[in-house]
């Protein structure tokens, strides 16, 4: 796997990827990523300030997934860690697990001290990615949000 910082020809196949895992677990539905605005144009929201970014994960030339960090609360140093997806053939080679880690460390980098996160139950390999990860469980969100049809909600501290 090969990881690459997002450019504009990014955009169609992970904004599809993205999609795809959402209807796959049934999340294809107002209140999750798969209707926010600038899902088409990932690039553009990521490289629009020097404190976020987004990784495009890459096998054989092929983008298998992504994963990214931007701003959430930035007067307490929380970032969020968003749009963690994987195409389902990525699964179980410990891609995601290299994407999370990815993230971490440039979010560290970019200054945040905390990753916040939002999922859903019907997302279950993620949550135990998360939880093996040290990220703690919250019992609700930290802020309302867009995304209201997550139900599961973490934080974890960033090594400096």
């Amino acid at each position: 796997m090969h990881l690459h910082l997002i450019t504009a020809a990014d955009d169609a196949a992970i904004a599809a990827i993205i999609r795809a895992c959402l209807a796959d677990a049934g999340l294809d539905r107002p209140g999750t990523a798969y209707f926010d605005p600038e899902l088409d144009h990932l690039s553009r929201y990521y490289q629009a300030a020097a404190d976020r970014d987004y990784y495009i994960a890459t096998h054989r030339g092929t983008v298998i997934g992504g994963c990214g960090f931007a701003e959430y609360d930035r007067a307490a140093g929380i970032a969020e860690l968003q749009k963690l997806y994987l195409l389902p053939a990525a699964r179980g080679h410990h891609y995601g697990h290299q994407l999370l880690t990815r993230v971490e460390t440039a979010a560290a980098a970019a200054g945040w001290q905390q990753l916040y996160l939002e999922t859903h139950t019907a997302l279950a390999v993620a949550i135990q990615l998360y939880a093996h990860a040290g990220y703690t469980r919250l019992p609700g969100p930290l802020h309302a949000g867009p995304h209201t049809s997550m139900d599961h909600f973490y934080l974890k501290p960033l090594a400096p």
